[in-house]
């Protein structure tokens, strides 16, 4: 008779032999998997507190002080600016469990991986394959609908998919369900990061309150619709879910990411009039905070919920 080994470690399992979602596990890998870990909810929502607030606060400031900037000056405020977003969320993230934190080196990787697939896969889909900025916002509500959840949604959340699926996945630093969640959100962090740059960059510098805006409710909605992904990704590793599991998780994280592209764009596009149309990025900030406080609550439940049950299941 063959005996089990760990879904976790890899080790023959000695002694009795606890099953979580069908898989095997041994005492520490199970007792590690359904530990709580609220830190890591609490640095997520702190995240999109923080930098709604830093948003808040820079409107202030510029406000008061009504920076005048120009040229290269402009431009280098403005990629500073356009780091923040993600420069917040990992530095929280790094924060938030000083017992057990992920190991940086990995999540900084995912970052940058998700940063290089935006650069060399993402955006020459979307923009020099598809040209979706030249036509996409004037195209009819449906057409607009279809190509931001089929051409942008899709592309994006399979390349966040694509990085954590084919470099940590089947590390043993990959040891607990929550750890999907953590690398998807870096993973997206980094896409994030580089649509922000190449949007400051062509746009020659952005007003700095506008700017922030914009760039800090792409990290939210792409941060969270990563860790959307990631919750599937984790769900998958430790648990024997069908076959259809991963391709629902995937399909549902890019029709929501595309669902918020076009409500965003209709949001914050202001009624043409007298003195023309505008662009009011206030309403986006205020979608952005409420899908990643959303998204991030909906999994901080179910995650919770499994661990209550497996808890419930081995007692």
């Amino acid at each position: 008779m063959s005996q089990d080994v760990c879904c976790v470690c890899e080790k023959p399992i000695v002694g009795e032999v606890v099953r979580l979602g069908g898989r095997p596990y041994c005492a520490p890998c199970y007792a590690k998997v359904t530990a709580d870990r609220g830190g890591t909810w609490w640095a997520s929502l702190v995240g999109a507190g923080v930098l709604v607030l830093f948003v808040l606060l820079l409107a202030l400031i510029a406000g008061l002080a009504r920076p005048q900037l120009q040229g290269a000056g402009l431009l280098v405020t403005s990629l500073i600016l356009a780091l923040v977003p993600a420069a917040v969320w990992l530095v929280i993230f790094y924060a938030r469990d000083v017992r057990e934190p992920e190991p940086k080196r990995l999540v900084l990787s995912l970052f940058v991986l998700g940063a290089l697939l935006a650069q060399a896969v993402g955006r020459p889909v979307t923009e020099d394959l598809f040209r979706v900025s030249q036509w996409m916002a004037t195209a009819g509500p449906l057409l607009h609908i279809l190509a931001a959840i089929l051409i942008i949604g899709f592309t994006e959340m399979f390349l966040v998919y694509a990085a954590v699926r084919f470099s940590v996945y089947s590390l043993p630093e990959f040891d607990e369900r929550v750890d999907g969640v953590i690398y998807g959100t870096a993973a997206a962090l980094g896409y994030a990061t580089v649509l922000n740059v190449t949007f400051v960059v062509e746009s020659g510098g952005v007003d700095l309150v506008a700017g922030i805006i914009r760039t800090s409710v792409t990290a939210l909605a792409l941060a969270s619709f990563g860790g959307l992904m990631g919750y599937f990704l984790g769900r998958c590793k430790f648990e024997d879910e069908p076959l259809w599991w991963m391709p629902v998780g995937f399909a549902l994280a890019a029709i929501l990411d595309g669902l918020f592209i076009y409500v965003r764009g209709e949001i914050t596009t202001t009624a043409i009039g007298l003195r023309g149309g505008g662009y009011n990025p206030w309403p986006g900030l205020i979608l952005g905070a409420l899908v990643a406080g959303i998204t991030f609550g909906v999994l901080f439940y179910l995650l919770s919920r499994l661990r209550r049950q497996a808890a419930a299941a081995a007692a």
